[in-house]
Parts: structure tokens; C-alpha cells; sequence
């Protein structure tokens, strides 16, 4: 249940339904605004070098990337983890959340989950890319054949990853799309403009708002809640499982798939957050994106920051308790201190320290800190994959084999490319889809008005 005089009224300014239907869909009759184009073309000239380095790759080889014998696994690997990472922010904001009849989720969902859609086709052009030969990525389907005994190796982490994306996808943008349903039918209702009309006519499935269409669509969100739920787990540690099946030092670990699954959660959620606050300051949805939303954005961030410590540190302690020389150097001579200091630390205090201050009330209440802070915390999610694929695989167990990983002006360039997709996908989820919830907003304002 939730309580107002402890956490706040979660519409502000007395809304009316109509009101919020107003507010919610102005922005997609209001003119495209000058820094919407300006945006845009930065993450087309984004997406123009991801192009040309992609283009490289397929035509030159793996080998225009800084990878070698050792670090076979770079950059593609890492930014593949980090932007499932991302993409674990809608399906578990809005799932658990769901499933927890948390109310304070209803102004954030819909754009945690446009998120989620958007980072999961990001990740997905990783894997495709590392395998080299684009033109053989139809060898991990299962599909009836004519190759005689040569089918998948379902022990290969590449098929997992397959199946896991691919499903994490469907179910994602099904679970989206379906939210949106009766959102769609409000602006079909209001809209003057035939052509939108007409479009979101077409995708809101003639939606007539009867009880028995309401009872149906509630029971079709919490069914796909229900079923979608242990996918946001199975996903990342599947994706977990790509390291944690190995004998490398610093990957054989049980803890890893817990341990990659909070990771998601926590960089998601550092990602809504960042995301949010963009959005109630350049479209003014303050009065739907409360104080109170981004206060409790935050204090979960804290928790989750202090178990992302507690993994760091039992990570630490294992080595040491273990008394494997192996995982000793590399957790204490390669990571800690050596050559991957800089990198490890920036992601212990990223992760780990700047997020305890949000324990400050007056801190969370400053949203220019709190901004700052999510930043941090995705810029400290990213250092954290780079410390587990590169440093265990720098140096393994031959020392005549070390060697250091730097990645090429390609890799550092698909990975701008990505960050173009994604900057591009979430602007036109601004432009044309209603950046809050409508139906599940008016759903709970008599509620907080108590």
C-alpha cells in the first residue's frame, strides 16, 4: 500500500483526467524542437562512423580490431555485457515493480522499457559482428537442414546468448507494446490530425476502453509480467555463464551470475535515472516525475550499490581465502594493483562508494548531484565488464603469452555507433509514443489524492 504522508503524492498539481491526457500528448502535436534536430544529427553522424566501422570489419577482418591470441574477447564483448546491462532496466522496472504493485512506477515504466528495446538491439550487433563472417550467422539457428549430423553445439555460449537475446527482445517489445495499447487509442480519440489518426488507429487495435477489454488487458500485463520476470534472471546469467563455465583465473566463479544480474539491475536503473531526469526537465513532466520518484530511484540504487560491494569484496576474499596462486595474481597483481589499477578502482568507486550519498537526504533532493551521480554509475558499469574480460585474459597462465589489449579506432568506433542507435531510438520514442503511461497514471491519481 502506499502510504502519502510518508512518500509523497505521486501527481502533483491536482490533475484532472483530462488534464493528463493533455499534458502527456502535447508534446507529440507541439512542433519537433530545435534541439530534437540538433540531437538527432548528432546521433546520425554517430551511427555514420558505427557504418564505417562496421563496414571495415566485415570487408578487413577481426583483425582491424586491437584484439589478439590472448584478449580474443574486446570490445564487442564488453559493450555486448554493459548494453544487455542497460536493457535490463525496463523489463525489471517495470516487471518487478509490476508484480510488487509498486504504484511509483506508473510515470517511469514506459520509457524503461523503449530503453530496454532499443539497448537490447544495441547488444545484439555485438555477438553478430565478433563472429567474423556476418554471412554465417544462420549456423545458430536450429532450423531443419540438410547438413546431415552438423547442427548447434548447444554448449556454446554464442548459441546461449542467441537464444537468450532473441527471446529477451520478443518478450520486451511485446510487454511494451502492449502497455501502449490504450495510450494509443487516447491520442486516436484526440487527435485533429487524420494521418495520426489513422496511425495510431491502426496500432491501438480498435481499443474501445470496455470494462471487459480493461479486465483482459490488466490480466495480459500481469501474465507477461509473471512469464517475463525469470527471464530478466535467466538472461544475464546466461549471458554470465559466457565467462563462469571457463577455468580462466577471475572467471571461475559461483558468484558470477547473481553477481551479473544485480550488476544489470543497478546500470539500468542508473540509466532510468539519468534518462528521467532528462525528460521532467526539457518536457516539464516535474508535476508526473516527483521528488519522490527520483528519491526512490535512488535509495534503491543505494542498496544495490552496497551488494555490488559486497560481490567486489567477496571476489577479494576468495582469492585470498583460496590460496589459488592463479586467482591471486590476477585479482591482487592485475587488478588491484599492476597495469588494470586504474580501471579497477574506477569501477570499485563508481559502483561501490559514490552511490552511498545517496544516503543524504538533502543529496537526493539536489537533482543536479543525483544527475551527476547517475552518470557515474554507468560510466563505473562499464569499467566493471572491462576489468573482468580484459584482465583475465591479458594474462593467463603462460607468462610467455601476455599480452596488453587496446582497442582500435574501429572498435571505439562501433561502439559509437551504438550509443548513436541508442541516442537516435530514444529520440524517436520522444517524438512519437507518449513518454508516460496515461492509462496507468490515471490509474492511481485518486489514490495518491487521499
Amino acid at each position: 500500500m502506499y502510504i502519502q504522508k510518508v512518500r509523497g503524492i505521486l501527481v502533483e498539481g491536482n490533475k484532472s483526467f483530462g488534464q493528463i491526457s493533455r499534458d502527456v500528448i502535447a508534446p507529440l502535436d507541439a512542433k519537433t524542437p530545435l534541439w530534437w534536430y540538433i540531437s538527432a544529427s548528432l546521433a546520425m553522424g554517430a551511427i555514420l562512423f558505427g557504418g564505417w566501422a562496421i563496414y571495415t570489419t566485415i570487408t578487413v577482418g577481426i583483425g582491424a580490431w586491437g584484439v589478439n591470441n590472448n584478449v580474443a574477447w574486446g570490445y564487442a564483448i564488453i559493450n555486448f555485457v554493459w548494453w544487455i546491462g542497460i536493457g535490463h532496466a525496463g523489463t525489471a522496472f517495470s516487471i518487478f515493480l509490476l508484480l510488487m504493485r509498486q504504484k511509483w512506477r506508473t510515470s517511469i515504466n514506459r520509457a524503461a522499457e523503449a530503453m530496454t528495446v532499443v539497448a537490447v538491439v544495441c547488444a545484439g550487433l555485438f555477438p553478430l559482428l565478433h563472429m567474423g563472417r556476418l554471412w554465417n550467422a544462420f549456423f545458430i539457428f536450429p532450423y531443419w537442414n540438410t547438413r546431415g549430423p552438423l547442427w548447434d553445439n548447444f554448449n556454446s555460449p554464442l548459441f546461449w546468448d542467441v537464444v537468450a537475446i532473441s527471446t529477451y527482445f520478443m518478450a520486451s517489445a511485446v510487454f511494451w507494446y502492449i502497455g501502449m495499447i490504450p495510450d494509443f487509442a487516447t491520442i486516436r480519440d484526440t487527435t485533429a490530425s487524420k494521418i495520426k489518426k489513422k496511425v495510431y488507429g491502426f496500432f491501438s487495435f480498435g481499443w474501445v476502453g470496455s470494462a471487459k477489454g480493461w479486465l483482459r488487458f490488466e490480466t495480459a500485463s500481469l501474465l507477461l509480467g509473471g512469464l517475463a520476470a525469470p527471464l530478466v534472471v535467466a538472461v544475464h546469467s546466461i549471458v554470465s555463464m559466457d565467462f563462469a563455465t571457463s577455468i580462466m583465473p577471475g572467471w571461475h566463479t559461483t558468484i558470477f551470475p547473481p553477481y551479473f544480474v544485480v550488476g544489470a539491475i543497478f546500470s539500468g536503473f542508473g540509466m532510468v535515472l539519468t534518462l528521467m531526469i532528462i525528460v521532467r526537465k526539457v518536457y516539464k513532466f516535474q508535476e508526473y516525475v516527483t521528488q519522490s520518484h527520483l528519491d526512490a530511484i535512488a535509495r534503491i540504487l543505494t542498496f544495490i550499490s552496497l551488494i555490488m560491494a559486497t560481490a567486489y569484496s567477496t571476489e577479494l576474499f576468495m582469492a585470498w581465502y583460496g590460496g589459488q596462486e592463479y586467482e591471486m595474481f590476477t585479482f591482487m597483481k592485475n587488478r588491484v594493483t599492476g597495469e588494470y589499477t586504474l580501471a579497477f578502482w574506477t569501477m570499485v568507486t563508481c559502483n561501490a562508494l559514490i552511490p552511498q550519498i545517496f544516503w543524504f537526504k538533502k543529496i537526493r533532493k539536489n537533482i543536479t548531484i543525483v544527475f551527476i551521480a547517475s552518470i557515474f554509475i554507468n560510466i563505473g558499469m562499464w569499467f566493471e565488464r572491462y576489468v573482468i574480460v580484459v584482465t583475465s585474459l591479458s594474462k593467463d597462465f603462460l607468462p610467455s603469452s601476455w599480452a596488453s589489449y587496446s582497442p582500435t579506432a574501429v572498435e571505439i568506433g562501433i561502439f559509437v555507433g551504438t550509443l548513436g542507435i541508442f541516442l537516435f531510438g530514444v529520440l524517436l520514442f520522444f517524438r512519437y509514443i507518449p513518454m508516460i503511461a496515461i492509462s496507468e497514471v490515471k490509474g492511481i491519481l485518486k489514490k495518491t489524492s487521499k
